[in-house]
């Protein structure tokens, strides 16, 4: 009978672990100007108030499975997480090529870029469950430079974080405006991002006296916290698990700093 009984109760706080963790997701549509935007939102509806919440920016093939799954590990986390659709609804590049060729209309053209991310921005800042003093931002790859672009046109947002992101802008001088800490997360043999541009980055960040973090992750290059991204390095993208598990908890730390 104690047996049962035991049995009983881990099965019940199992059962209720498990409905703890069930999260919501689906599919926003919202506005740039003209422009329909699709973003993914995922939280946890038994969570009651306000909360933080983390937008998530895609990397060049726009919003995927990959995206998705980094929302709902924030969602599961306790944040409303949102990801920003940059290209537009339905505008999902399907190969290398097309990923470059629509990556590379806004990383060319900097106030669309800004415009497509500050309207995501406003969207959540508009969500019922979100606490605004308590809003950041992370990206991938393309979204990484992104959110660093958020950040240098003023964004009132509490924190950024670039995972394996470009670092350089055409207008550094932009760093003034920003009002929010930065961690960056690099590969220190990414060959996508030159210690030029990494020298660069520090000059720009120290003459405006932003309050960032750089974290260079040994072994890792382009890309290092998506599997898919294979694991050979001489490609010049590749997944590291050692810096994909570092990263995300020197994120956690982050959010614990700047949501305190």
């Amino acid at each position: 009978m104690k047996t049962l009984f035991t049995f009983f109760l881990l099965t019940l706080l199992m059962s209720t672990t498990l409905q703890a963790q069930k999260i919501k997701t689906q599919l926003v549509e919202y506005k740039d100007g003209q422009t329909t935007l699709e973003g993914y939102l995922a939280y946890d509806p038994a969570l009651k108030g306000k909360r933080p919440a983390v937008l998530v920016v895609h990397e060049w093939t726009g919003i995927n499975d990959y995206t998705k799954k980094r929302c709902d590990e924030l969602a599961k986390m306790g944040y409303v997480a949102f990801a920003a659709d940059i290209y537009g609804k339905g505008v999902r590049p399907a190969s290398p090529e097309a990923a470059g060729a629509e990556s590379g209309k806004y990383k060319s053209n900097l106030p669309l870029l800004r415009s497509r991310i500050n309207a995501a921005l406003d969207h959540v800042q508009k969500m019922a469950n979100v606490d605004t003093k308590k809003i950041a931002a992370i990206g991938y790859c393309f979204g990484g430079t992104t959110v660093l672009e958020l950040a240098r046109s003023g964004a009132d947002v509490a924190g950024v974080v670039s995972f394996h992101g470009g670092l350089g802008t055409p207008n550094p001088s932009d760093a003034k405006n920003i009002m929010a800490k930065l961690l960056v997360a690099h590969g220190a043999i990414d060959p996508y991002v030159p210690q030029t541009e990494v020298e660069g980055f520090f000059k720009e960040m120290n003459e405006a006296k932003v309050d960032y973090q750089f974290i260079a992750y040994s072994n890792a290059v382009h890309s290092f916290t998506n599997p898919a991204s294979g694991n050979d390095n001489s490609k010049g993208a590749a997944y590291n698990a050692t810096a994909d598990r570092r990263s995300w908890e020197a994120m956690k730390q982050f959010f614990a700093e700047i949501f305190k």
